[in-house]
């Protein structure tokens, strides 16, 4: 593999991760991350949606939106694409493991307006990422999505366990843990080049 697509994975996952670093996909991730098994699905979920659309998205802009000069449509046919491969997904989902489609619930079509999702493909339109660049940096993206969520979901498994003070309990202590990841992923800032 080339080093500079293993930089983008590092970089997507750790580094710059779309939810400790970026905060996007909150809703999502406070959301779902409850049970680790629940949030590992959905964390595979979003891993196939980012990387596909990640790919679809960057082939749209360079070979039917710029040609035609059609770049301002970009964020429609964005969440189109994203849309539709939600769909699939969720179709998927319903048809394999309906115990896994229903833990998601809600969240599921969420992905569709997940911010996160959207903004990788933004993302890499304006780095000026070519095809394999794109799919990489939405696969890395996707991972440190995924790493995050099922780190809170299994942070929050304990949490549950614990004997928590009345005032912290339930979303302050939720959103406090979620702020001392946020603070560990910093330390992964000195890794970028």
């Amino acid at each position: 593999m080339n080093t500079s697509l293993i930089l983008i994975i590092i970089t997507t996952a750790l580094v710059n991760n779309v939810v400790l670093s970026q905060f996007l996909g909150i809703c999502s991730f406070l959301g779902v991350s409850k049970q680790i098994k629940t949030s590992l699905s959905l964390g595979v979920a979003v891993i196939f949606v980012i990387t596909l659309s990640s790919g679809v998205a960057s082939l749209l802009y360079d070979f039917l939106l710029v040609p035609l000069h059609l770049e301002y449509l970009e964020t429609i046919v964005f969440i189109l694409v994203i849309a539709a491969l939600v769909q699939i997904v969720e179709m998927f989902l319903k048809k394999t493991s309906p115990a896994i489609y229903n833990a998601l619930g809600i969240y599921l079509p969420l992905i569709t307006t997940n911010c996160a999702v959207l903004g990788v493909a933004l993302t890499n339109v304006q780095d000026g990422y070519n095809f394999i660049q794109s799919v990489t940096a939405g696969f890395g993206t996707a991972i440190g999505y995924t790493i995050s969520i099922v780190l809170l979901a299994g942070i929050r498994e304990r949490i549950d366990e614990a004997s928590v003070p009345l005032p912290f309990r339930g979303a302050p202590v939720v959103l406090l843990s979620a702020a001392l990841m946020s603070i560990a992923f910093m330390g992964f800032a000195g890794l970028s080049l």
